[in-house]
């Protein structure tokens, strides 16, 4: 009997670490878009930052918005474990904003990649419904080369104004990743900055297909409710607009919005999210 306690306990350490030696770190980031008109908060004194932290969490899959091509550059050269996908909204090649994919290398292989627009034209550059701007959502086909299983990573960042395409964006960010995932052949990351609040329609809808993984986190989530504080070292933290969701068989080990400060200022007006999946 001893000996038969002994083997199970083994196999259940050995399971255990197994099943912890294979999950991956996630982390939707809005890094604020470079601008002088941030002084002291613009990106050249905060790019080192922004990619510390990425470090620092050793994130297998990042996903930033408002990226500019210049801080796309930046961060590729501060994060050389990772390699990136993605493109510009303006004109589906370097201008305006970026919504990247940036992968660990090591764990990765890419299999297939693109970007469409959050429009009723989603395969060309656009501005759909009320948007005020261009919006888009990269995506990535990811193999782990741990658990050998592929992936659907998806990274968006829906419009600030308009209730309208904000509704849409939902709809079509659910028809594209049916489509993208063969009808679900393949689980689905989706992350990134949906400028509206959990209980507005954007969300619910999203919702009714994916998982919001603060909800389902196997330990309590940490961090202010909130993920947006436009700079403002005294802000209440209370608005959360970024969000990490799942579809498919995931465990969520570890749920955070990362509040990290120094010198009373922020590496974003954003907070990232950060997400351990198993």
């Amino acid at each position: 009997m001893k000996k038969l306690l002994t083997t199970i306990l083994f196999f259940c350490t050995v399971l255990s670490g197994f099943a912890q030696n294979n999950s991956l770190k996630y982390m939707s980031f809005n890094i604020r878009y470079n601008t002088p008109h941030d002084k002291e908060n613009a990106w050249p004194n905060r790019k080192d930052w922004v990619a510390d932290i990425v470090k620092f969490y050793e994130v297998d899959v990042f996903g930033a918005q408002e990226v500019l091509e210049g801080q796309l550059n930046d961060l590729k050269e501060r994060l050389p474990q990772m390699t990136q996908v993605g493109v510009g909204r303006d004109d589906g090649k370097k201008a305006g904003e970026f919504s990247p994919i940036f992968f660990n290398t090591k764990e990765f292989k890419l299999l297939d990649s693109g970007t469409f627009w959050l429009s009723e034209t989603p395969d060309e550059p656009s501005s759909g419904w009320d948007a005020a701007l261009p919006r888009i959502c990269t995506w990535a086909k990811l193999k782990s080369k741990s658990t050998k299983r592929t992936i659907l990573v998806m990274n968006c960042h829906y419009d600030h104004e308009g209730d309208e395409a904000r509704v849409n964006s939902s709809k079509l960010l659910i028809k594209k990743s049916q489509e993208l995932s063969e009808q679900g052949k393949y689980p689905v990351v989706l992350m990134g900055d949906f400028n509206t609040e959990p209980q507005a329609e954007p969300i619910k809808i999203l919702s009714d297909y994916y998982q919001n993984t603060r909800e389902i986190s196997l330990t309590n989530p940490l961090g202010p409710v909130g993920t947006w504080q436009g700079f403002d070292y005294n802000s209440p933290l209370d608005s959360h607009i970024d969000f990490v969701f799942t579809y498919g068989y995931f465990k969520v080990l570890r749920y955070a919005h990362i509040i990290e400060a120094k010198n009373q200022r922020f590496p974003s007006d954003h907070l990232p999210v950060f997400v351990e999946l198993q």
